[in-house]
């Protein structure tokens, strides 16, 4: 296995590295042709039952790229079945759900999660993993409640999540039990994966900019600090990302969190403006990866200066790798990072 590069783990810490560490939200997959190969025979969720082909794929970027970590590859809709949410992954639309939650008996239906009989290929394939395979961290994660719950109250994908709101506001209590239904599935789930090997865990709140400052505080931040709370004994690092939710950052830079992930709506110049002082991961727009290379090196200097400029940056895109971006150009990209942030 060779030696065990913990750079990410420490810059997680907040603690200084001798370069800047990288790794990319959904590198496992979507542009790699390996990858496309197997999803010609197998869906996600198949994937994700045979722990060996799930550690190969979330391996693969790792070889490929030299990136200082691998992420799980999984859904954040994984877990739900457990619990009684009847989920499916729908080629080209997202995950898409047949009982959609209408009322609080809806709420009260739901069940608890028990890791190591309801997923335990997901733990399998960390063991699998981080026993004897990768010589970087692997990072488990878990989706929050809130963007769980959009999911369960709209069906699907939603672009202005007026169902989810509409019963926030209208039906708190049942609201309130969601949350903590969703909180208690969340720290059972992530703390399995820690059990299992993962090094870090990244909470994604990917819808939560949906939401103003003031509903925040009111519907979700008591939930959030919840989860992180509870998740604070494990000892490992915890990340908190979302799209399009800059207006909170101040908000989550209150919560017991580690590091805040940053899209590329705000700088990462800017958010030290506004005084966040934990470490901060991010935040190439995607779309930069498919313009000229003169362009993105621009860009990335410009993030790793900025980043230098406090103890502790993670170099991440501000969202996931979309199936445009070709794999040379992420290896191309990772080497840049290293080679560039040693010197700088």
């Amino acid at each position: 296995m060779g030696n065990f590069n913990d750079t990410i783990l420490k810059a997680f810490r907040g603690e200084q590295t001798p370069y800047t560490p990288v790794w990319y939200m959904r590198q496992a997959g979507r542009s790699q042709k390996e990858y496309r190969k197997l999803k010609e025979k197998y869906s996600l969720f198949e994937i994700t039952h045979q722990p060996e082909l799930c550690a190969y794929v979330t391996k693969l970027p790792v070889d490929m790229y030299n990136v200082d970590a691998a992420v799980l590859y999984k859904d954040i809709m994984s877990p739900m079945p457990a619990i009684g949410v009847d989920v499916e992954i729908k080629s080209g639309i997202g995950p898409v759900i047949d009982n959609p939650i209408r009322s609080s008996k809806d709420v009260e239906k739901l069940g608890e999660i028990d890791p190591e009989s309801d997923v335990p290929y997901v733990l399998e394939t960390i063991r699998l993993l981080t026993e004897e395979q990768l010589n970087v961290p692997l990072i488990g994660f878990s989706g929050a409640p809130f963007t769980l719950a959009s999911y369960m109250i709209e069906g699907g994908p939603s672009k202005n999540y007026h169902k989810t709101k509409a019963f926030m506001y209208s039906d708190t209590k049942a609201w309130f039990l969601l949350m903590d239904k969703l909180a208690e599935m969340t720290i059972t789930y992530v703390e399995a994966q820690v059990k299992a090997g993962a090094k870090a865990i990244q909470i994604f709140d990917s819808w939560v900019g949906a939401l103003n400052v003031a509903d925040y505080r009111t519907y979700i931040k008591p939930v959030m600090h919840k989860i992180f709370t509870g998740l604070q004994k494990n000892n490992v690092p915890i990340v908190l990302f979302g799209v399009g939710a800059s207006h909170l950052i101040h908000e989550w830079n209150d919560l017991p969190v580690d590091v805040i992930g940053l899209d590329w709506r705000l700088q990462i110049k800017e958010a030290r403006e506004l005084g966040i002082t934990k470490p901060l991961q991010g935040n190439l727009d995607p779309a930069f990866l498919m313009a000229d290379w003169d362009i993105v090196e621009a860009k990335t200097k410009e993030i790793i200066d900025e980043g230098k400029k406090h103890p502790a940056h993670i170099f991440n895109l501000g969202h996931g790798v979309t199936p445009e971006i070709s794999p040379e150009r992420l290896k191309r990209l990772t080497s840049f990072i290293h080679s560039y942030s040693k010197q700088s």
